[in-house]
């Protein structure tokens, strides 16, 4: 996960607009009985390349939902997005979940499900196959999907690291 590329934004510059993903009931048995709260998991973007997640815990629903959007805003990554669509292929994991984006033509929409479609529509990707393989657990789906996206570069951030011009990176 500790990767060079990865590009830190400020929360307090952008307007954000957050996606809940999941939220579970969890219970801890104590001597006096159980005592239950919420976990929630969310991600935040602003549709323009910026996305990231969070995970709140509290005994109210609302309060678990809000501690996930301020916790969101706090880990925020900074996503090449090209013409609706990602610059190239990548494969993301953590734990147990693997995932698999692509690139797509116009007009073929978010092929993803559950977590991952969640994460891809806040970074604003609006044309992406998307595969998930191995665990479906919400968390570390959303986790492999935040590696895959940092993981991304564009033309001009590669010809920039090799020191070359934009043209030699497309023609050797």
């Amino acid at each position: 996960m500790a990767n060079a590329n990865i590009k830190r934004v400020k929360s307090s510059e952008i307007e954000f607009k957050d996606r809940l993903v999941s939220i579970q009931r969890v219970t801890k048995v104590t001597k006096g009985g159980r005592t239950f709260s919420f976990s929630a998991i969310v991600v935040v973007g602003n549709e323009n390349g910026v996305v990231g997640y969070g995970l709140g815990k509290a005994k109210e629903v609302t309060s678990a939902i809000a501690k996930g959007i301020d916790d969101a805003k706090k880990n925020l990554i900074k996503v090449p997005v090209l013409k609706g669509t990602l610059p190239h292929e990548q494969i993301g994991k953590y734990s147990g979940a693997q995932v698999y984006i692509k690139p797509a033509a116009p007009g073929t929409g978010v092929i993803a499900g559950g977590a991952m479609r969640a994460v891809l529509e806040s970074v604003g990707v609006t044309d992406v196959l998307a595969k998930s393989k191995g665990s479906s657990n919400p968390h570390s789906v959303v986790k492999a999907t935040i590696d895959a996206l940092s993981k991304m570069r564009d033309a001009y951030t590669v010809a920039q690291l090799r020191g070359t011009d934009l043209n030699k990176v497309f023609n050797g």
